[in-house]
């Protein structure tokens, strides 16, 4: 098992950077130096320092110590697009080696990096490159955010199974409620429960901060 973990979404705007966020700061709680990685970004903000976008901003700032921000996200694409779209439409090349030089750098400077990936599982990067890519390459253990709304199991089980037939280690899962009033919602994760194959590690509620989130997550997997 590795120590470095790669955090999947079943979908785009299902809470991915607060799932890593409540992992970063769990594992800072059990005393780890801990950093949050979001290797490619759209949707940045250009400013006096260059490129900046939020979702990295948060996990730098999660981070303990927080790392530079170029090494937390080394590619920042400015609109909030598929990203091989964003890169081709503003001639940034995506390639492997910024990535894996921040990679390398982090993972020698701090106990355990959380990689957080952009969209769903297979999101196309440009230049051949996919999102599944990354724990491959860097030898990473899948943590699986499932936002808990209608349609989340099969978006899971669909995750879930790609994920292990690619050949990544599907680690766990993490259930976070992005609909608090949805129809028999405890029963959606008790099924879900059921039918990953990979052991829940906490369910986060609806805008709980990631630092108080934190302690619901069960790092037993990963001791």
């Amino acid at each position: 098992m590795s120590r470095h973990l790669f955090v999947a979404g079943t979908d785009t705007g299902i809470g991915k950077t607060h799932g890593a966020q409540a992992l970063v700061h769990a594992f800072r709680q059990v005393g780890e130096r801990v950093a949050g990685m979001k290797p490619i970004a759209s949707g940045s903000a250009r400013g006096r320092e260059g490129m900046r976008n939020q979702d990295a901003l948060d996990l730098q700032a999660a981070s303990g110590p927080p790392p530079a921000y170029d090494l937390v996200n080394p590619i920042a694409l400015e609109e909030a697009v598929a990203p091989h779209l964003a890169a081709a439409r503003s001639g940034v090349d995506v390639a492997w080696p910024p990535l894996d030089a921040a990679f390398r750098t982090l993972a020698d400077d701090y106990d355990r990096v959380v990689v957080e990936g952009v969209g769903g599982w297979l999101v196309p990067l440009g230049n051949g490159m996919s999102m599944e890519d990354f724990p491959k390459r860097w030898d990473l253990d899948v943590v699986l955010v499932v936002g808990i709304r209608l349609g989340c199991i099969s978006h899971a089980r669909l995750t879930a199974r790609a994920i292990e037939g690619d050949g990544c280690r599907f680690a766990g899962w993490i259930a976070n409620v992005i609909e608090p009033t949805m129809p028999l919602l405890e029963e959606n994760i008790a099924t879900l429960r059921d039918c990953l194959p990979a052991p829940c590690l906490g369910v986060l509620p609806h805008r709980v901060a990631p630092a108080s989130a934190a302690v619901l997550l069960d790092l037993a997997p990963f001791a």
